[in-house]
């Protein structure tokens, strides 16, 4: 995989580019800020572009805007961006358009090695990956006239799981339960939620998270 990291933390890029080349990647450049990023994709148009969303001058959503370009001009290319904090507004920009090639992380979850690396490849995939965090985040927050509040525990988790970016297989080996039981509680969450059935992973990612987010 060929990744251009954008981060401004000299200690967390350096970490993350060790840790990509052990991993057999190609770390195309890794830079501080958010105007290189762009000139740095459009000359070597990388599979996944990582960037944390606060960087110099301002560290306010530079690279949001960097990444949110990015999706924009070059849609082939996986944009994976990093937040210390969960940001609603920020996750919502980045998800506007479709939940192909894009992930969301903590940078807590940096740390845990095995998930940052799947939510890179689940991104150079051509699926998402949304944190954990920022999902419970949502769901928490719904309010008791919210539709949400219709749903069974069982339906709530595996809407949860659904919009980290899992695949029906993988969300019922998270939960111990079978793939029919998956699809069963899934078809229950898009009736009560009065989504409609469209074809394919990503579009459906994309219509829970609105949905979180409305």
């Amino acid at each position: 995989m060929r990744v251009i990291l954008a981060e401004d933390s000299t200690l967390l890029r350096e970490g993350l580019v060790r840790l990509l080349v052990e991993e057999g990647h190609e770390v195309l450049a890794a830079l501080p800020d958010a105007v290189t990023l762009l000139k740095e994709t459009e000359e070597q148009r990388p599979d996944v572009v990582v960037a944390d969303i606060r960087m110099p001058p301002t560290h306010t959503d530079e690279g949001l805007r960097a990444a949110v370009e990015i999706r924009e001009r070059w849609p082939d290319t996986g944009v994976l961006v990093l937040s210390q904090h969960i940001e609603r507004n920020y996750a919502a920009q980045l998800l506007a358009t479709n939940a192909e090639r894009v992930g969301y992380l903590l940078k807590d979850r940096v740390a845990q090695v095995e998930e940052f690396l799947d939510a890179l490849e689940r991104v150079h995939a051509g699926g998402a990956a949304i944190d954990p965090e920022v999902v419970r985040h949502l769901v928490i927050r719904t309010t008791h006239g919210d539709p949400l509040a219709r749903l069974t525990p069982r339906e709530r988790t595996v809407l949860e799981a659904l919009a980290q970016g899992l695949t029906n297989a993988a969300i019922a080996k998270k939960l111990h339960i079978s793939l029919s039981s998956v699809e069963k509680n899934l078809n229950a969450v898009f009736d009560k939620l009065e989504l409609s059935h469209t074809e394919g992973y990503s579009r459906r990612i994309l219509a829970v998270l609105r949905y979180l987010e409305s």
